[in-house]
């Protein structure tokens, strides 16, 4: 497998110099410093690969050209930016950007309610609180309708943890949910994200999955041409959030998504940590059933806890995602195939001087070092064995 390292290009408080030491040799990046919908010309990624290579380390996988909110929700002239994804998609295969992770949440990208949560060991997480969600949905959001989707005793406790928090403490959860992780191209006021909902309340499921469908079918033959392959990243978390719908999120979803766009170039983001906070997939199998068409890897572990609906990030060989057996299938793939598969250590404990040194949330250096390291040690003793 290709050891690569999530980068936020110039901004980012790890420099390249600090990864080339970790021993990854490619980098996963963005052109985050442009609007989401606008083209990605070929100067702009030649610079960035440019920079990078002369750190000593290639631009492999560009995560992520950020798909517009009005081709998720098919409104006028969406047509039009999906062909300008697609011409960017094509400007960063000719530039030897081949490989193209994307994702297709309504609204969010990936979620969490606690950015630091305190694990025994010191160490600090990130944490999605299925209660503290509710609480959000129902008692700051006041999103309408969303009484229907919880039982009255889920309600019920909901506001009651709700009456114990600060206005300290609700404001860090609204920061937290609405401000914008890492990689995430949007950031709201509730005011806003209630504008942005509304959006998609004609859009159930299916509706949604028959855009993404569209979509690729703009967008995948443009990639083919150009010698790219698209990555799409799973529903992170992976079930439906604020009455938003979600469409890949199993194995299901990956099997009609092949069969909606079966061109070469329409593929996966293989990401363990989201998939496996379903404990209804099987990611061996899933990654067996689909290898031909996985040309990305997010290796993660994330820990399911006792109500069966929060989660944390848990270390890289624990929680409950077998790293083993996930790493012995990404290497029968790549030897059925004959070829290496980028993958990037994925959302780090803050452990050590992380805590004190200031890193994106969920993207700290050491933590990720020790979770790549972990994953080398796994391909290592499985290729020896």
């Amino acid at each position: 497998m290709k050891e690569s390292w999530r980068w936020f290009g110039p901004q980012d408080p790890i420099s390249l110099a600090e990864v080339r030491q970790t021993g990854a040799t490619d980098i996963v990046t963005a052109l985050h410093h442009l609007p989401n919908g606008v083209l990605w010309e070929e100067d702009e990624i030649a610079a960035r690969r440019d920079m990078i290579a002369k750190a000593g380390l290639t631009w492999s996988v560009v995560e992520s050209i950020p798909v517009h909110e009005k081709i998720k929700t098919a409104e006028p002239g969406w047509e039009e930016l999906a062909k300008t994804w697609g011409l960017s998609a094509q400007n960063l295969a000719r530039q030897g950007v081949k490989t193209i992770c994307y994702n297709f949440m309504p609204v969010l990208d990936w979620t969490r309610t606690d950015l630091s949560y305190p694990l025994e060991d010191g160490a600090r997480a990130l944490r999605f609180d299925y209660m503290l969600y509710v609480v959000f949905d129902l008692f700051v959001l006041k999103r309408k309708g969303a009484e229907s989707d919880y039982s009255e005793d889920v309600a019920r406790k909901a506001e009651a943890l709700f009456k114990t928090l600060s206005e300290a403490d609700i404001e860090k959860l609204v920061g937290t949910i609405l401000a914008g992780l890492p990689g995430s191209e949007e950031s709201y006021s509730l005011d806003d994200f209630r504008a942005q909902l509304a959006r998609y309340d004609e859009i159930d499921a299916k509706t949604l999955g028959d855009q993404l469908g569209r979509f690729l079918e703009i967008v995948a033959p443009m990639a083919e041409e150009a010698g790219a392959v698209l990555a799409i990243h799973p529903d992170d978390p992976p079930r439906p959030l604020f009455g938003l719908p979600r469409v890949v999120s199993t194995v299901e979803d990956m099997d009609r998504l092949v069969s909606q766009v079966p061109s070469p170039a329409n593929g996966f983001t293989f990401c363990t940590g989201s998939y496996g906070v379903r404990a209804d997939n099987d990611l061996p199998a899933m990654l067996r059933k689909h290898g031909e068409r996985v040309h990305f890897l997010h290796l993660r572990a994330t820990k399911r806890e006792e109500d069966g609906l929060s989660f944390h990030e848990a270390p890289h060989l624990e929680g409950d995602v077998d790293m083993v057996a996930v790493v012995k299938a990404a290497l029968e793939v790549e030897r059925a195939r004959g070829v290496q598969i980028p993958f990037r250590p994925d959302h780090g404990h803050a452990i050590l001087d992380d805590q004190t040194r200031k890193t994106n949330p969920g993207y700290p250096l050491i933590g990720r070092l020790r979770g790549l390291a972990e994953v080398r040690g796994i391909a290592r003793a499985i290729a020896a064995g």
